[in-house]
């Protein structure tokens, strides 16, 4: 058993904040049922290169543990099939732009109908309501909106986004998140409920301690490049082998161990550097010192000497020098899992560990459709009548 074992997600979404809520939710036991266009399916088939022996790796890193239904939902027996699949789902996840799933004649009132107990999430850039409502939405035009560019990149420099899909991935995971609590309400009501989920809400949500710099002083807070705004030094540093090391001094503790580290314990001494509050005001002048400190060694030596006396630090990977890291195959963070069609191929493992149900990658991605006749059939459709269906293009 797994913790969501016996809960069955109607998968609506495409592209990637959907697709990522219902990947936790299959993690964990949840039997999704990921509702595609016939012919085409979710956009992200088509997202490359690269691809894997013709599969996009875009699709196959978020679309594990579900099952393809392709059906198409402007037909009334596509509708009549997706209605039948809700009497006994428990959730609906969709991210269409609002008002499509009224169109539809799927909307959480037609289905609530059908069934009381569902719970609705509705994924979209801006919400249910507001003037922007219907506005077309997508991560770095909303990592922008949000206010998270303005707080990233270089002081002198371009505002930058997020280097994954930042904005994407957190509203899949806050859905994720309200589904479960929807789900806990259930167990104890007997009632679902519909969910309204935001990106852009969720980056204001985000902003904590930046808004409140913004809250208590009026100002919006600038770029402070690889360096926390209220916090020195706790940035990145350049080293002698051209590479990174992160170093985080949070208290003052950390600030006399990491100057005994360094061989400069004159520095805690002077008053200019003293208190963090004092390293704040003078943030640049320091920062130029430490550079030419950490430009004397390469970043594994510092990595080194910093956590020998206890500095909270490490340093800046890629890809590479992450999949390869020892506490990430401890983790069982690199997991591979066989394809129909692309073979052995890897996936990013699961995140949360439970002692008693833990989740596992029990299915690769699906094939468009590799599911349809097998679902309709369990949903009590003859063969006959799933033929006609596939001659009608309904699956």
């Amino acid at each position: 058993m797994k913790a969501l074992s016996g809960v069955q997600v109607l998968d609506l979404t495409r592209a990637l904040a959907g697709p990522y809520c219902t990947l936790m939710l299959g993690d964990y036991g949840a039997d999704v049922i990921k509702i595609e266009l016939p012919g085409r399916g979710d956009d992200t088939r088509h997202w490359g290169p690269p691809y894997i022996d013709g599969e996009s790796a875009y699709f196959l890193s978020i679309n594990r543990n579900k099952r393809s239904l392709t059906l198409n939902l402007k037909d009334p027996a596509g509708r009549e099939v997706f209605m039948r699949l809700t009497r006994n789902a428990d959730v609906v996840v969709e991210n269409f732009t609002p008002g499509v799933v009224n169109r539809l004649g799927i909307d959480y009132e037609a289905v609530k109908a059908e069934n009381p107990r569902i719970v609705y999430s509705s994924i979209s850039g801006f919400g249910q309501t507001g003037p922007y409502r219907e506005k077309p939405a997508y991560d770095q035009m909303m990592q922008g909106l949000g206010g998270i560019m303005s707080l990233t990149g270089d002081p002198d420099g371009q505002p930058q986004k997020i280097g994954v899909a930042l904005a994407d991935i957190g509203a899949g995971m806050l859905a994720a998140y309200a589904v479960m609590t929807a789900l806990f309400h259930r167990e104890r009501t007997g009632v679902g409920q519909y969910i309204d989920v935001s990106m852009l809400d969720l980056q204001v949500a985000w902003l904590t301690y930046q808004a409140a710099t913004y809250f208590a002083t009026d100002t919006p807070p600038p770029r402070v490049g690889a360096a926390h705004p209220n916090l020195v030094p706790y940035q990145a540093f350049k080293c002698a082998d051209g590479k990174y090391i992160n170093v985080a001094v949070g208290n003052e503790r950390f600030w006399q161990r990491f100057c005994k580290a360094l061989g400069r314990e004159d520095l805690v001494e002077m008053p200019e550097y003293a208190q963090n509050k004092d390293r704040v005001k003078n943030r640049d002048q320091l920062v130029a010192l430490l550079q030419q400190e950490f430009d004397t060694r390469s970043t594994n030596r510092w990595v080194d000497i910093l956590e020998e006396a206890g500095v909270p630090c490490g340093p800046i990977n890629d890809l590479a020098d992450v999949f390869s890291d020892p506490q990430v195959k401890a983790r069982d963070m690199l997991l591979e899992v066989q394809h129909p069609s692309a073979g052995k191929i890897k996936q990013t493992g699961i995140p949360i560990k439970f002692s008693a149900t833990p989740g596992s990658i029990d299915s690769p991605p699906p094939l468009l459709g590799q599911h349809s006749k097998e679902i309709l059939l369990e949903l009590g459709y003859s063969q006959d009548e799933v033929e006609a269906l596939e001659q009608q293009e309904v699956i």
